[in-house]
């Protein structure tokens, strides 16, 4: 048995990436559904039945405990698979909780009522279909007063991003933040919604200007992963891990090689 990390691409790895050097005991079984990549294109009922189907495959690998290290499908498949019930023993969480759990400095189970914050004007960055579920600004408001998130779906940064182009997905970054800006000129804090996104955080930092945070979620997820297994050291399980895609494992091999900048062998799922 190993940790389960999925996503429907290789944004994923910047999670798992933080969580391979907070848990370095720690096996990890990455999946990625490439062949479907990308996910932030797609209408939930899509992205939910697509996110089922590979966690489910995951269990079946071994996984008894599976981050959903995809914000779309954390926004869209993670409460709707809570509520219908897990198998037993199974558990899926995803990974907007840790970052909304940092920005709003309270406990994800706390359920006093919302208060004021530091921040008060948000800049979320996300995939369309992201932002068209208004995950996080759900979960803010039920934590948060007086909060204004401007979102801009972010289209084509993932397929720059999966395709190698990096060129092209800075020209994107410059772009979409730009036109966020243009909504709303001072941002004072940023979400990066994607996990793709940290592979361009310098990108969006320069864009966005030195005085605005930015929230990437890879270390707040590891953090929040060590907490979460230091209080069910039985999801840890034991066994080695491994690299699944859906697609083509040369090519995806090959791409993740470069994001990793270590050599990583995916086979096929």
């Amino acid at each position: 048995m190993a940790v389960g990390i999925f996503d429907s691409g290789l944004g994923g790895l910047t999670v798992l990436k933080a969580a391979q050097s907070r848990l370095p005991d720690v096996d990890f079984l990455y999946y990625a559904d490439s062949a479907r990549a990308p996910y932030g294109v797609r209408d939930a009922e899509d992205i939910y039945n697509l996110t089922k189907a590979a966690v489910a495959d995951m269990w079946s690998k071994g996984c008894d405990l599976v981050i959903l290290a995809c914000n779309t499908a954390s926004a869209a498949a993670l409460r709707r698979m809570q509520e219908e019930g897990l198998p037993e023993g199974k558990r899926v969480l995803g990974v907007f909780v840790p970052l909304i759990e940092a920005m709003t400095e309270r406990q994800w189970g706390d359920n006093s009522p919302p208060r004021e914050v530091a921040v008060k004007h948000v800049a979320l960055f996300a995939t369309p279909a992201t932002v068209s579920s208004r995950a996080f600004q759900r979960e803010l408001a039920f934590r948060a007063i007086g909060v204004d998130v401007e979102a801009q779906a972010c289209g084509g940064i993932v397929d720059a991003i999966e395709d190698g182009d990096m060129i092209l997905a800075e020209a994107l970054v410059r772009s979409h933040v730009d036109a966020l800006k243009r909504k709303m000129p001072q941002p004072q804090a940023a979400i990066l919604g994607c996990t793709h996104y940290p592979l361009m955080e310098k990108e969006f930092q320069a864009a966005l200007g030195a005085e605005v945070k930015v929230f990437s979620q890879g270390n707040l997820v590891a953090d929040s992963l060590a907490d979460y297994l230091e209080r069910h050291p039985n999801m840890i399980g034991a066994g080695t891990g491994g690299y699944f895609t859906t697609g083509d494992p040369v090519r995806v091999s090959d791409r993740a090689t470069q994001f990793l900048r270590r050599e990583i062998r995916f086979q096929a799922a």
